[in-house]
């Protein structure tokens, strides 16, 4: 298989420094092998992230810190998974933080258009907005802008409106979410299984439910959004949002290769690996065995 890697070295969205690092730190350490095991790979190296100071992070809306340069980042970003896919690649995107989600589903949503759904692996729903965000930090937003859902500056990103339709977001592994984002998930109806569902049914059972209303909708195309917080911290200390009783690395590792199996996978995030905050390279160890299954299954 073709695959694009492309490294976004982005804090911004989490306002917290260091996971800016993680696209180089897992080329440093060997992501590229990883894929060239089994794949032609190009790397198309990092999408460019302007420095803006710290005291500037509100100077284009009181809401959501430093919104001009993410609107910036997530357009050059959709416009290179675009150009991969038009050139017959997978596009598997390097983060950095989750708000990097608007440019992928936005590169995605140019180029599949309605026949589209997005699988969110992630502790967080990441469906919150301006007005629901307790903190102002964009990579709690991503999912809700690329439903239209949100202000215009995240909705309207690389082009106006919708980027996928609710009813095509499935959501896995979630278990802190705010208030607002459990009534947007009640409101648009979203699929959800939490990591209480996942206790309860097993994973299993979840993922079967998931890839069977995935089958039923007629999507021909899935983007697969990877944050590493969806797993426990005991394996993955290196994040800057971690929550207990997360996923164990065996459950991760089966949601990729469950998901990748059904074919449907056409591009994939991989986000919120942060160096600074890792504990003996456990998380660095872990993220490379993660990016292992991937390749392994696509």
């Amino acid at each position: 298989m073709k695959i694009n890697i492309i490294g976004v070295p982005m804090f911004y969205g989490c306002d917290k420094s260091g996971v800016e690092k993680g696209p180089d730190v897992l080329r440093k350490n060997g992501l590229i092998d990883v894929f060239t095991k089994k794949h032609e790979v190009c790397d198309l190296g990092n999408v460019k992230v302007n420095k803006v100071s710290s005291e500037d992070k509100y100077k284009f809306n009181n809401k959501m810190k430093y919104l001009d340069e993410i609107i910036n980042i997530n357009n050059e970003l959709a416009d290179k998974v675009n150009n991969s896919f038009n050139n017959g690649a997978l596009p598997l995107i390097i983060g950095g933080d989750h708000a990097l989600g608007m440019g992928s589903l936005a590169g995605c949503g140019k180029h599949f258009g309605q026949d589209l759904a997005v699988i969110w692996v992630d502790a967080h729903g990441d469906i919150n907005t301006p007005e629901t965000s307790h903190s102002g930090n964009i990579h709690g937003m991503p999912l809700a802008a690329s439903m239209g859902i949100g202000y215009d500056s995240l909705t309207n990103i690389y082009y106006n409106g919708c980027k996928v339709n609710p009813k095509n977001v499935y959501i896995i592994g979630a278990r802190d979410l705010d208030k607002g984002e459990v009534e947007l998930i009640e409101n648009k109806h979203l699929n959800v299984w939490t990591m209480n569902d996942i206790k309860e049914k097993g994973l299993e059972k979840c993922l079967e439910e998931l890839i069977s209303m995935l089958n039923s909708s007629n999507i021909n195309n899935v983007h697969l959004s990877f944050d590493i917080d969806s797993i426990d911290p005991t394996f993955i200390p290196g994040t800057g949002t971690p929550v207990i009783d997360g996923l164990t690395m065996e459950g991760g590792k089966k949601i990729i290769k469950d998901l990748l199996n059904t074919n449907l996978i056409k591009s994939i995030d991989f986000v919120e690996f942060n160096p600074s905050l890792d504990k003996g390279d456990v998380t660095l160890n872990n993220c490379l065995s993660l990016l292992e299954e991937i390749s392994n299954n696509l």
